[in-house]
């Protein structure tokens, strides 16, 4: 394989499926479907799922007059939600799943404990990081980010929905846009491309994680990234 330990995240809209609200248990059994075959490689996986399928932090908390920590929490619970949901599928396959949340749960999850965490991962359990950082003003992107650094993920790969990669411009809206194969984290930043926010490029390249931006909807795209195949967009 060319990774052993990988950190997927996963945003929140990938669980919407047909939906336009809340969880739809096809995306959540095919997201499963995906890591069970990474782990029968030999993989060890971590995950990071987003919550913006249940409230997006900024764009939610203005609507509804709230200040921004506060909606930023509210945000958090919704990555516990479907961290919750992601782990039911995974144990109804089998798979050893344990969540993990930066905000104390102790009813529902454990805390996060990186010792404990990648302890679990050489046990061969999926482990899946809820409740972002546990703190306001850091997307889920960063979250990632750093839950990866600190397990030392050998790569962290970004499941986008129906995107397949990095583009110059949002492919949906300026159909000239052109995709690139390849790209380094300062053209990530010079450029501002919206692939993930700033901070969460600069502690990848701080820890020389690489990044591979792909398609979710591609069968079998974990496998074949941890397989070696060109796949979606590659940041290092």
């Amino acid at each position: 394989m060319k990774y052993k330990r990988i950190l997927l995240k996963i945003s929140g809209e990938a669980l919407l499926g047909s939906q336009q609200f809340g969880i739809d248990q096809e995306p959540v059994k095919m997201i499963a479907t995906e890591i069970k075959k990474a782990l029968t490689l030999g993989a060890q996986v971590a995950v990071v799922v987003g919550g913006g399928n249940i409230f997006r932090g900024m764009k939610n908390s203005a609507k509804l007059g709230m200040d921004q920590a506060s909606g930023d929490y509210v945000g958090m619970l919704a990555t516990v939600m479907n961290a919750i949901a992601l782990q039911s599928a995974l144990t109804q396959m089998d798979v050893p799943c344990r969540v993990q949340s930066a905000i104390a749960m102790n009813q529902i999850a454990e805390p996060y404990i990186r010792h404990r965490a990648i302890r679990h991962l050489e046990k061969g359990r999926v482990v899946i990081f809820a409740a972002g950082t546990g703190n306001p003003f850091f997307t889920t992107d960063t979250a990632a980010a750093l839950r990866a650094s600190e397990i030392n993920a050998e790569a962290m790969l970004m499941a986008k929905n129906g995107v397949d990669g990095v583009y110059t411009d949002d492919p949906k809206t300026n159909p000239d846009a052109k995709k690139l194969d390849k790209i380094t984290y300062d053209d990530i930043i010079k450029n501002g491309l919206k692939v993930m926010d700033t901070a969460a490029c600069a502690l990848c390249k701080q820890n020389n994680i690489p990044i591979v931006v792909f398609d979710f909807d591609a069968q079998d795209g974990i496998v074949d990234i941890l397989n070696g195949k060109d796949l979606g967009t590659y940041i290092r």
